[in-house]
This record gives structure tokens, sequence and C-alpha cells, in this order.
């Protein structure tokens, strides 16, 4: 029996052939540059779930402590470069319980441990000091970074060209 419940796909799209394919549709938005690759997977999809998490990762391990059913957990911590959103024990939890990916628009921490993660990370950049626990934030609701609108449900697609987001599966 697997640790991973449900594991990613073995590859995504890339974004820049996606991006060829649908860009200037409708429901299909490209996230601006930014980001950085600290996971052990550099290409990764899924289905969208979101928190809203401004300065506190309570509900990122709640989240992440669910099944995740090759899902992209989005973290808007407010583009914060004050604290760590996420770090080795968060992204151990994520590849254990099947999350395909995180995508942090704040810090992360303990990159060198996410590196050896087979889950998708990306951030602004790291932070060593952890974010509070103050169970503030938000679940599953529509979050605005990067020039998109991540929305629950949708798909994201990411790689080392950038993500992407589309309301329907795209391939």
């Amino acid at each position: 029996m697997s640790d991973s419940p449900d594991p990613a796909p073995a590859s995504a799209p890339k974004t820049a052939d996606l991006c060829d394919a649908h860009a200037g549709t409708a429901h299909f938005q490209i996230a601006e540059p930014g980001f950085a690759d600290y996971g052990g997977r550099r290409d990764f999809s899924g289905p969208i779930s979101t928190v809203r998490a401004p300065e506190d990762n309570s509900l990122v391990r709640k989240a992440l402590e669910e099944p995740g059913r090759g899902r992209v957990l989005v973290v808007d911590g407010g583009g914060s470069r004050r604290c760590a959103l996420v770090g080795d024990q968060l992204a151990a939890l994520a590849q254990k319980n099947g999350w395909a990916g995180v995508v942090v628009n704040g810090c992360i921490r303990d990159a060198e441990e996410v590196g050896r993660t087979a889950v998708g990370v990306k951030a602004l950049g790291t932070h060593p000091l952890k974010s509070g626990k103050r169970n503030e934030g938000q679940r599953d609701v529509e979050v605005r970074f990067a020039g998109v609108n991540f929305i629950p449900g949708h798909h994201l697609y990411a790689d080392a060209d950038g993500i992407v987001t589309s309301a329907q599966p795209l391939r």
C-alpha cells in the first residue's frame, strides 16, 4: 500500500504549449512571473483548492491533512515576506496525502528538505521564521494575486516556465 493515496499524474502539460493553444480564450489565465520552484517536482497540475492565510498557516496545515486527490493548494499569504507559510513538515504532509503541489503567495522555509519531496512547491521566496498559529484565514474562497483569480475547482498547471489556470481541464 502506498503512502500517497492519490498520486499526482506522471507529468503535466507544458505551460508554454497550453499558452500556445489557449491564450486569449475565456477562463484561461497566465500568472505574472516571480515564483521560484522549491519542491521536488517542477511540473505539476490539478484542481485548485485555496487558503487565504495572513501570516498564519493553521488553515494550510488543516487543508494538507486532507486527502489531496491530486489537487493543488493555492495559498494566498498576501505576498508577505515576513514569515514562512510552508516548510518541510507541511511539504511532507502534502506528499503523504496525495497533493500534486502547493503555490504560495508568500514564503516557505526548510527549502532543501522541501526540495526532496515529490510535491511541486512554488513560492515568492524563503524565510526562516515560521508563521503564527491563530486559526485565521479562509478556506476555498476565490483569491487573487499575480494577475490571476484562483478559483476553487478550476485547474492549475505549473512548470519551470510559470503558472496558468483554466476553468476546464486541458491536455
